[in-house]
């Protein structure tokens, strides 16, 4: 069975980070849905617009492989790029698809959790103190929808760098939004809040860079499974994530891998042949 994990909010969810600068992580028990179907997971999985990189919910299911090999875990990418709270309103385009995303999950999978970050787009004074309200209408008619009332929810919060850029007047009121994530997180059951303490961004100050992506996976799955707010950078990150990478592949996932290669044009056919070979030998009479 799988279990799958709604991915919703906006630029920092869908992931922005640059591929090149971590590991790939490769698990065929890690799936994605697309076109209503799942398939073999590869990054950027929630492609909302051409920039989309690597996310946080790669590292965060890849933790739950590697605490329960035996399980198969299911993204269902809704996030987009830019949205505020208002954007999200029940009824409007973003909520209606993540509804339609989920059910259509919910058909050949256990919906077993949603993945929620955003807030920068709403980090200005005046609009920043009314977020617990907005996001808690949100939240409750998505589980009312979903008719899942008791499904874990797991809020990341706001990076510092935010205020350090060249747009830091847009996100003045950043820690506000955390404030109000913090609070709501509270007051709910079933909800869970993950810091963004002492994670980096990209050179625009806006996105959290692939590194601190892949450590924000792993404060979300601890959130997740210890059904725990997590308020400061966990001590083994680094050593789970190098235990993810180490993983050794199988012989399907490799196979995959050079699928991607060659239908790419990192590699020709004739290399694509050999290499496949060497995957798959061919047994002598």
């Amino acid at each position: 069975m799988i279990h799958s994990f709604l991915m919703i909010g906006q630029s920092n969810m869908a992931g922005r980070g640059f591929a090149k600068e971590v590991p790939v992580i490769l698990d065929e028990g890690i799936k994605m849905l697309r076109n209503g179907r799942w398939q073999t997971m590869t990054e950027p999985v929630n492609y909302d617009r051409p920039v989309a990189g690597v996310s946080l919910a790669v590292s965060f299911a890849a933790a739950i492989r590697h605490d329960d090999p035996s399980s198969v875990v299911g993204l269902v990418p809704c996030a987009d790029g830019g949205s505020s709270i208002d954007e999200w309103a029940v009824d409007g385009p973003l909520f209606e698809n993540a509804v339609t995303q989920a059910r259509l999950a919910q058909r050949s999978s256990t919906l077993a959790g949603i993945l929620w970050h955003q807030g920068e787009s709403d980090s200005l004074p005046g609009a920043a103190e009314r977020y617990k309200d907005k996001l808690a209408v949100v939240i409750a008619a998505l589980r009312q929808a979903l008719n899942v009332p008791e499904i874990p929810l797991i809020l990341g919060g706001l990076g510092d760098y935010l205020v350090t850029g060249m747009y830091s007047k847009a996100f003045s009121a950043y820690n506000v939004i955390n404030d109000q994530l913090w609070k709501y997180a509270l007051s709910q059951p079933n909800c869970y809040f993950a810091t963004a303490a002492e994670l980096s961004s990209n050179a625009d100050k806006i996105h959290f860079d692939a590194a601190s992506l892949r450590r924000f996976g792993i404060r979300y799955f601890e959130a997740f499974s210890k059904k725990q707010h997590i308020i400061s950078a966990l001590p083994h990150e680094k050593a789970m994530l190098e235990a993810i990478y180490n993983r050794v592949p199988t012989v399907a996932e490799n196979t995959y891998a050079l699928q991607l290669q060659f239908a790419n044009g990192h590699i020709s056919a004739t290399e694509f042949q050999q290499q496949l070979q060497q995957l798959h030998p061919v047994e002598e009479n």
